[in-house]
């Protein structure tokens, strides 16, 4: 894990409105506040990902996701079923709350979102006590970056700042399920 203030200059950078790379479980990641329209259009233009796709969000806990949910939507069993997939590299898409920004959910009315237990994430989303918009590190059609050092070569000078963890090692992106169905979207 990163020390504690690598934590704290990249929420200090998040808070204001910055694009940071970090690492994930498969690969690095590049988020923002996902409150900030400002920061998150950003974060879309130096990807070069057009804004219909929608975004991932992940967390550090369920309390943190709840303000961009419909939670109305989604039943006791369901929520029991969505909590007992997590923490772990499973994606899952259930409803939106209609009131955020539709830079987050794009075109759908589902939302991506992940409890992940990758420590740099859960440390700067508990020292933020928020979400963090996640999305591969890379040039839209690119491969993602899968140590610091490649985001700093890809995108180095268009972004804010970098915490220099390892991702957890696995091989392939999250799996991205349908969390109400368990349909899976990619695996």
């Amino acid at each position: 894990m990163s020390n504690t203030s690598t934590i704290k200059q990249a929420a200090e950078v998040y808070t204001r409105g910055g694009i940071i790379a970090y690492p994930t479980e498969a690969v690095f990641g590049l988020g923002c506040d996902p409150d900030n329209d400002l920061a998150v259009q950003k974060l879309l233009s130096i990807k070069q990902r057009p804004a219909h796709k929608g975004l991932i969000l992940l967390a550090a806990n369920y309390s943190q996701l709840q303000p961009y949910l419909d939670n109305a939507a989604i039943s006791q069993d369901n929520r029991r079923k969505i909590l007992s997939l997590w923490p772990d590299a499973i994606t899952q898409v259930l409803p939106v709350n209609k009131n955020i920004s539709s830079l987050l959910c794009g075109d759908f009315d589902t939302i991506a979102v992940r409890i992940t237990d990758h420590e740099d994430v859960v440390a700067l989303c508990e020292a933020t006590n928020k979400a963090i918009v996640s999305t591969s590190a890379n040039l839209a059609g690119k491969i993602p970056a899968i140590t610091w050092q490649q985001v700093q070569q890809q995108l180095g000078n268009k972004i804010d700042f970098i915490i220099k963890g390892k991702t957890l090692g696995l091989l392939k992106p999250s799996t991205i399920i349908n969390g109400l169905t368990g349909e899976v979207i990619r695996n």
